[in-house]
């Protein structure tokens, strides 16, 4: 099932826009590195949590506030990404969010006190949610000019740069201090950054059938709204797994089961391969199975696998976990946000991301005041409860489409 509008048409590429023109195949790879450099650096944080959280001294509700300094920012630019987009065009501000999110990766590593972490945390979550926005505006622009379903692609390469940016932490773990493992990640970002970003400079977003040619952004109707809401929750409660996992996963493993440092920051590697896999089948997936089914299937087995997870009596079974609730969101947050893009053209896709990265960012601090509440394991629990949620949900919406002529 196509994701995205069938009216709309390819700008290039050949008689009824069937074959994809250099330049979009040139976006194409651009826009993909920024997905795996997005979620190489975000990973490369979230595994040198556990030696952050112990050099600032911080408990784990301080901790869980210090994350608050990510959702904070990040949810703030989300809000402003959609104008900022309008106005210069995704292009721009994904490279320019882009490089800040590879320059501010370093300052955590720099703290010493809870409050000074949250403090740089909301210039680092400032880049990642416009970043996230950007970059999810430009792909559905460019899935709309390739007519293809090629979405879950894109978040499969962020997944992949997650895998890789967890397993080269957890490599690094025993030998790098944190300064000098974020250093470095800076450096890497500035480079990927300096590589891609001007392929996406030199092109502008492609311009579809359906692009409207006034500058204003289409008002969206009241039924249209509460629908882009809808898949926006959908994408919360998923992305809500992601983010508890990127953030308590190593120290789940670590303090609960007694993993080495490597192993327990090994677990979203396992997590972020499952994804990747996931991901790179979602287009054949969503052809066999189509959304609604697509949606509750993933949102069965993700909740299955972080019980598993959480509950787990060793640290083996849940990796195991972990890559089941992996498999089971892989494309649930893709479709989701793809489906608002075809509802609601660039308005719906920074609606739903902003929900959806919004619960990616707010879950962690919950997870914080649920772990000192009662424990890790029981607040991880929270992670296949809104995975249920999203299948309910998902199912709920099987009949949402286009609204005529909103």
């Amino acid at each position: 099932m196509p994701l995205l509008n069938k009216t709309r048409t390819a700008t290039a590429g050949g008689p009824g826009g069937n074959t994809a023109s250099p330049s979009l195949s040139r976006l194409r790879t651009a826009l993909t590195l920024f997905f795996a450099l997005d979620g190489f650096l975000f990973a490369g944080w979230v595994v040198r949590i556990p030696a952050i959280k112990e050099q600032t001294g911080s408990s784990a509700s301080d901790l869980g506030l210090a994350l608050l300094g990510v959702s904070a920012g990040a949810v703030v630019t989300m809000t402003l990404t959609g104008g900022l987009c309008r106005r210069y065009g995704s292009h721009p501000v994904t490279v320019a969010a882009g490089g800040l999110m590879s320059l501010s990766i370093a300052l955590p590593a720099l703290t010493h006190s809870a409050l000074a972490l949250g403090l740089v945390l909301l210039v680092f979550g400032a880049a990642y949610g416009g970043v996230n926005v950007a970059m999810n505006s430009a792909a559905v622009d460019l899935v709309a000019a390739l007519r293809r379903p090629v979405m879950p692609s894109f978040h499969a390469a962020f997944s992949l740069g997650g895998m890789i940016g967890a397993g080269l932490g957890g490599l690094v773990a025993g030998s790098l201090s944190p300064s000098a493992h974020l250093l470095g990640l800076t450096v890497i970002g500035l480079l990927v950054t300096a590589l891609a970003g001007p392929v996406l400079l030199r092109h502008p977003a492609p311009v579809t059938g359906q692009t409207p040619k006034e500058p204003a952004p289409r008002r969206l109707t009241g039924r249209t709204r509460r629908v882009v809401v809808l898949f926006g929750v959908i994408a919360l409660c998923t992305a809500y797994g992601e983010g508890a996992m990127a953030d308590w996963g190593a120290l789940h493993l670590e303090q609960d089961l007694n993993a080495h440092p490597g192993l327990a920051a090994a677990g979203y590697s396992f997590f972020a391969l499952a994804m990747t896999v996931g991901r790179l089948s979602g287009t054949a997936l969503l052809e066999r199975l189509g959304q609604t089914r697509t949606l509750v299937a993933g949102g069965t087995t993700a909740a299955a696998g972080m019980l598993l997870g959480s509950l787990a009596p060793t640290a083996w079974i849940a990796l195991f976990g972990f890559a089941v609730t992996g498999l089971g969101l892989a494309n649930i947050f893709p479709v989701a946000v793809s489906r608002a893009g075809a509802i609601a053209g660039p308005s719906g896709v920074a609606a739903a991301s902003t929900l959806g990265y919004g619960g990616m960012l707010l879950g962690p601090p919950a997870i914080g005041f649920l772990t000192d509440w009662f424990s890790l394991p029981v607040a991880l629990t929270t992670v296949a409860g809104l995975a249920v949620g999203a299948a309910l949900l998902g199912y709920s919406a099987r009949n949402a489409s286009v609204p005529q002529g909103s």
